[in-house]
């Protein structure tokens, strides 16, 4: 294996590994400001909140529970762990390719 394919592999994975790590954080966030009941009128609740929409958009109302709070860390959180695991896991299966 050339020494250059094998950097842009490494290159490819880190580039992964931190765009799921940017995912995970805006549905963490959203988590967080959903939480502290942040001021949704403001423009980077507003950002945060379309964004982790968009992200998790294939687990909106998965489940639906009632209390709120358990709601949006359920629909929110189980994608930002997905996207860490498998973001991660595809990364390490380039860094060894």
């Amino acid at each position: 294996m050339s020494r250059r394919h094998s950097s842009g592999s490494n290159t490819a994975a880190t580039i992964l590994a931190a765009i799921a790590d940017i995912a995970a954080v805006i549905l963490g966030l959203w988590i967080v400001m959903y939480w502290l009941d942040a001021n949704r009128a403001n423009d980077l609740v507003d950002f945060v909140q379309g964004a982790a929409r968009w992200l998790a958009g294939w687990s909106h109302d998965l489940f639906t529970v009632d209390p709120d709070w358990l709601r949006v860390l359920l629909n929110y959180g189980l994608p930002a762990v997905v996207y860490l695991f498998i973001g991660h896991a595809v990364a390490g299966r380039l860094r060894r390719a």
